[in-house]
């Protein structure tokens, strides 16, 4: 997977980097599907030949831009999390996580939904939103499990539902307080599961 950093001899981002780059900015902002391959080549700055050489077809590329943000959206929940030791505490910061990203000024929503609301079903598309959804269930399900809860795979299910719920609330009602919702409504879930549980 390409880096923030990855660069040519000389210094400067590496065609791959640039395409990525210019794939992350255009398609995240204007969709998949309306940005064609043509702009991204001008947007990068890079011979036609270059793409196809290393990505081979617009379809693989859609796919590294989607696993490059699952990279860094992973980092960047993974990096909230650590900041605190209570078990609980984990669980609530990837909410907070969550609100920081809402906030920002070019925040246009989840790019896995976008991208995969616009692409064929089973293609690599998918596949790329299908592994970026089961990694961030499957980081609610280890926090739930370290919280203690009697059913962390169910708990993991819910909090999920709760993280997309309160992103597409932030992007369709552009509101970036739904992050507060959602980390209220995890944690009288998480307080619900940890009575029962007890």
């Amino acid at each position: 997977m390409s880096t923030a950093t990855e660069s040519n001899a000389e210094g400067r981002p590496s065609a791959r980097q640039r395409l990525l780059d210019a794939a992350n900015e255009l398609f995240y902002n204007e969709g998949t599907q309306t940005v064609g391959i043509d702009r991204i080549i001008e947007h990068a700055g890079v011979a036609k030949a270059s793409l196809y050489n290393t990505f081979g077809s617009k379809e693989e590329l859609v796919r590294a831009y989607l696993q490059s943000r699952h990279a860094r959206t992973t980092e960047r929940l993974n990096a909230a999390v650590d900041e605190y030791t209570d078990p609980v505490d984990r669980v609530l910061a990837i909410f907070e996580a969550q609100g920081t990203m809402f906030a920002q000024p070019n925040f246009r929503g989840c790019a896995f939904i976008s991208a995969s609301a616009e692409a064929p079903p089973g293609g690599l598309v998918e596949q790329a939103a299908d592994d970026y959804r089961n990694d961030i269930r499957e980081l609610f399900i280890r926090l739930a499990r370290d919280a203690g809860v009697a059913d962390p795979a169910k708990l993991g299910h819910q909090l999920h539902l709760i993280y997309d719920g309160a992103g597409i609330s932030a992007r369709m009602d552009r509101d970036p307080s739904a992050a507060v919702a959602a980390r209220a409504a995890a944690a009288a879930l998480l307080e619900t599961e940890l009575k029962i549980g007890g």
